[in-house]
C-alpha cells in the first residue's frame, strides 16, 4: 500500500477481544448522557462551520480552532457510535471529551490543511459530494441526521440501513456464540470508514475526493503506511 492510494482521514478501531453478550440490550440506555451533549456540539458544529465556509471562500484556510473543534465533535461521535450501534466494537465506555483518546479502542485522525480550494469550497459539500451522499444514505438509512443546512451537510449516524442491519446480526451472534464474526466486523468497519471520509470531505476538511473502495478491518490504509508493520 502506497501512500498515494491511502486517503488523508484516518479512521482506526480495534475489536474487543472480550464482549459481553447481552450489554449491547442497553447501550441505547447509557448513551443518552453522551448523545444529549452532542445535540448541542453538532448545532455548534454547524454554526462554526459556516463561519468557516467563508473563511475558506475568501481566504482559502480553515481555522484552526474551528478545525480543531469540529474534527473533535466528529471524533466524540465516532467513538460513542462505535461503543453503540454502529459497530457495538467495545463494551469501555466513551469518554466525555473532543480530544484524542488513544486507549480508546476508537480513533478518528484529520491532518489539518494548510490549504483548501477556494472555489472547491462552494461545490465539494452538494454537487461534487453528491455520489457519496446518496451510497452513505443507503449505509446509515434512518440513522439520525443531527444537523443539515444550505451550507454544510453534516450528519451522525446511530445504526440504520445497512450497516444497522449487520450491526444487528452481529448482535445476534455475539449473543448465541460470545463471539463477534471478525469477517462481519471486518466489513462494518469499512462502511463506517466510508461515512467518516465523507463526513469529513463535505465539512470542508480536506480536498481530497473520497475514494469510491471499501478498506475493510480495523486498520486504516493510511495508518499501516504511517507505521508499517514487520
Amino acid at each position: 500500500m502506497t501512500a498515494a492510494s491511502v486517503y488523508p482521514v484516518r479512521v482506526d478501531a480495534r475489536l474487543d477481544p472480550h464482549l459481553s453478550r447481552w450489554l449491547w440490550l442497553v447501550k441505547w440506555v447509557l448513551t443518552i448522557p453522551h448523545y444529549l451533549v452532542l445535540v448541542f456540539l453538532w448545532i455548534a458544529f454547524v454554526v462554526v462551520s459556516v463561519a468557516a465556509f467563508f473563511a475558506i471562500l475568501f481566504t482559502g484556510r480553515y481555522p484552526r480552532p474551528i478545525f480543531e473543534f469540529n474534527v473533535g465533535v466528529m471524533r466524540w461521535t465516532w467513538r460513542v457510535n462505535y461503543y453503540a450501534y454502529s459497530a457495538l466494537g467495545t463494551d469501555q465506555y466513551p469518554p466525555f471529551t473532543l480530544a484524542e483518546v488513544p486507549d480508546f479502542p476508537a480513533q478518528l485522525h484529520v491532518p489539518y490543511p494548510e490549504h483548501l480550494s477556494r472555489g472547491l469550497v462552494l461545490v465539494k459539500w452538494w454537487l461534487l459530494a453528491l455520489p457519496h451522499l446518496l451510497i452513505v444514505g443507503i449505509l446509515v438509512g434512518g440513522g439520525t441526521w443531527l444537523a443539515f443546512n444550505s451550507d454544510t451537510d453534516n450528519y451522525s449516524w446511530t445504526g440504520g440501513g445497512l450497516i444497522g442491519l449487520l450491526v444487528f446480526i452481529a448482535a445476534i451472534v455475539l449473543a448465541v456464540t460470545g463471539r463477534y464474526p471478525h469477517g462481519l466486523y471486518d466489513f462494518i468497519l469499512g462502511l463506517n470508514r466510508w461515512v467518516l471520509r465523507v463526513s469529513a470531505y463535505v465539512s470542508l476538511m480536506t480536498d481530497a475526493y473520497p475514494p469510491f473502495r471499501l478498506d475493510t478491518g480495523g486498520k486504516d490504509p493510511a495508518t499501516a503506511v504511517i507505521t508499517p508493520t514487520a
